[in-house]
């Protein structure tokens, strides 16, 4: 259950065509991912990456947690403000995804976690164990700079944050698989 998540959008009038207009948001959880749309309590204004309490007491800013939603069902404005919220949340849990470069293992006998990532394939993945092996990680500058041309590991963590929001992936690493009910029954 999320405890905490950052908001991508908001809609002071809600949606426009719902029976009922009341503010609305959309946001993404701090933890695991998962989209959610809430409603915030009447009076309160967000703003987008604003990061906002959702666990079950004493709720400041949101009133109620409407329901989970897919990728699909977020609104232009949330997809546009989803990499750099991501960012920001990546940025921020450094030393739990430094530590996924650490510890990952393979997946099967001819795939490893490391080459899910976008863009790096099985030198990158060498290296990475390599240099792993030598010293755990400290830090994502300590990934870039220790691995040969290295893209930039939050942007890679990102990336496949959001192929896994898009739900048409075969494995999840970082993000709760959607839902295979429209209702998971997710009350938050």
């Amino acid at each position: 259950m999320e405890e905490w998540g950052y908001v991508v959008d908001f809609l002071p009038a809600g949606r426009a065509g719902e029976r009922l207009a009341e503010p609305m948001a959309q946001l993404i959880g701090e933890r695991y991912f998962t989209l959610l749309e809430v409603t915030p309590k009447p009076g309160i204004n967000l703003s987008l990456g604003q990061k906002v309490y959702i666990g079950k007491e004493n709720r400041a800013e949101i009133d109620r947690i409407r329901r989970r939603i897919e990728f699909f069902e977020m609104t232009a404005a949330a997809k546009n403000e989803l990499e750099e919220v991501l960012k920001i949340a990546v940025e921020k849990r450094e030393a739990d995804f430094v530590g996924f470069f650490n510890k990952c293992g393979p997946v099967s006998i001819r795939l490893h976690q490391i080459e899910l990532l976008p863009g790096i394939g099985k030198k990158h993945m060498q290296e990475i164990l390599e240099q792993r092996d030598i010293k755990p990680f400290e830090s994502f500058a300590d990934v870039r700079n220790r691995v040969t041309l290295m893209p930039d590991p939050v942007h890679l963590i990102v990336s496949r944050i959001k192929e896994e929001l898009g739900g048409t992936s075969k494995y999840y690493m970082f993000v709760r698989p959607p839902s295979l009910h429209k209702d998971d029954g997710y009350r938050g």
